[in-house]
């Protein structure tokens, strides 16, 4: 395999955090599952059959934010404090929050993106033998707090 097109300043590779001082890290990221009024009524009484829609869901996206490094290339695994999912129900939508926490030297961003897309896939997965078209939408940060780059607020 000829790899001399590719050079050292080209290449992948991990930010260098080593110097970089222990601060607290918080980052919340959203995600909407949209679905519609019959699929929502069986999530809410549990007419699932493959189990607690929500349940599930919130476990996928505490796993999710655990092995984050494990599936996004250049993250650095963290050992992160906490991991909370939220989800809000309307009629035919369930917006999804996750809030994720470590005391470490680089950010809980990606860790909190991923919960909350990998919550809403479960959602989809859990529901798709009854609504084959459901959509995820607005995936996105929210709020992050600590670090040099300091507190960010969509």
């Amino acid at each position: 395999m000829e790899l001399s097109h590719i050079n050292n300043e080209g290449r992948a590779r991990m930010v260098d955090v080593t110097d970089k001082p222990v601060t607290c890290r918080t980052a919340t990221a959203a995600a909407t599952v949209n679905v519609n009024p019959d699929t929502m009524a069986l999530i809410r009484t549990g007419g699932i059959k493959k189990g607690d829609v929500l349940s599930v869901a919130q476990v996928a996206g505490v796993m999710a934010a655990k092995k984050t490094s494990d599936i996004i290339p250049m993250c650095h695994p963290l050992a992160l404090t906490s991991v909370d999912i939220y989800f809000a129900l309307s009629d035919t939508s369930i917006q999804i929050q996750a809030t994720v926490k470590c005391r470490g030297v680089t950010g809980v961003e990606m860790e909190a993106l991923t919960a909350a897309s990998t919550a809403a896939l479960t959602v989809y997965d859990m529901c798709k033998a009854v609504q084959r078209d459901i959509t995820i939408t607005d995936i996105m940060l929210l709020h992050k707090d600590g670090g040099k780059s300091g507190e960010f607020t969509r």
